[in-house]
């Protein structure tokens, strides 16, 4: 049976032009196997209410775009059964890599006739979506000054990264974690529903988007002539090898820290509180993976 697929475009994702992507859509696509139709996305949350508007109308929404764009589409969708696909376009794709997805638009395109589904878990932070990553400390620090500045991508990032390292303070965080209490002091939390931020940088090489667990990985202090060692073994997938590094999973993540400030969901930051409330949903979202998804 023809599948009914509704792309939804973000024109700006990784600062990457999109303006020829509606003709490769319809170039590439099996007319036979799929019927697409094509919207662009022109705000803040605009690709969500049009995912929403799409939920039994198509068998499947793609988001081209990156990790927030995906986030808009996949939380209008979430425990509806309409399939998510995702065409990758951002600075850094980690959901994307992590199914398995190919990087090359084109490939990526073909890869939705291809059938391969599966129902992944999804999870909430202060009651809002996400499917990829969050997190609290220094790389919300990082997403909060990368989203004011010009400049998309990856180099962009590690540069921000290199310029913010040497004066953040790291905080107190208090967890409890499906009722088992933890104090730290830590440079960052990351909450990982899969191993990766994007651009194959690992945090927690294990993660896994089926297990129904999150993974709250504790960044402890270290010294600044470690910073590259650090990068190193996210790169490697190496991390829980470091002393600097610990990993936790549980379902219900309460975190209360000394400060308001940035947290990010799957990248894209906003502020917050002292407490927060971090759950898994298991079995919540359909996605269409990639020939080389291993979960």
């Amino acid at each position: 049976m023809k599948r009914k697929a509704l792309f939804i475009i973000n024109p700006i994702s990784g600062g990457k032009k999109k303006d020829g992507v509606p003709e490769l859509i319809k170039d590439t696509v099996d007319a036979a196997i799929m019927e697409p139709v094509i919207a662009f996305s022109d705000g803040v949350a605009h690709a969500r209410v049009i995912a929403s508007e799409a939920v039994g109308k198509f068998d499947m929404v793609v988001a081209v775009g990156g990790d927030g764009t995906v986030n808009e589409v996949a939380s209008a969708i979430v425990d509806t059964g309409t399939a998510l696909g995702i065409v990758p376009f951002g600075s850094g794709n980690g959901l994307s890599r992590f199914l398995g997805i190919p990087m090359d638009t084109k490939a990526a395109i073909k890869n939705l006739e291809s059938g391969r589904t599966e129902i992944i878990d999804s999870a909430r932070i202060n009651g809002q979506a996400f499917f990829n990553m969050a997190g609290m400390g220094f790389d919300a620090h990082i997403s909060e000054i990368f989203s004011h500045g010009k400049k998309r991508g990856f180099i962009s990032y590690i540069k921000s990264s290199v310029q913010e390292v040497v004066g953040y303070q790291p905080q107190n965080y208090h967890l409890d974690i499906d009722g088992k209490k933890y104090d730290y002091k830590a440079f960052m939390l990351s909450i990982a529903n899969s191993s990766q931020y994007g651009n194959n940088v690992h945090i927690s090489p294990k993660a896994s988007l089926q297990d129904g667990l999150l993974d709250v990985c504790v960044i402890k202090p270290f010294p600044l002539w470690r910073f590259p060692e650090m990068s190193v073994r996210m790169l490697i997938k190496a991390t829980e090898g470091s002393k600097y590094v610990e990993i936790i999973r549980g379902k219900q993540i309460l975190v209360k820290r000394e400060h308001t400030g940035p947290i990010h969901l799957d990248g894209e930051p906003q502020m917050a509180g002292t407490g927060i409330d971090i759950n898994i949903l298991p079995n919540s979202l359909k996605v269409i993976v990639g020939p080389s998804f291993k979960n």
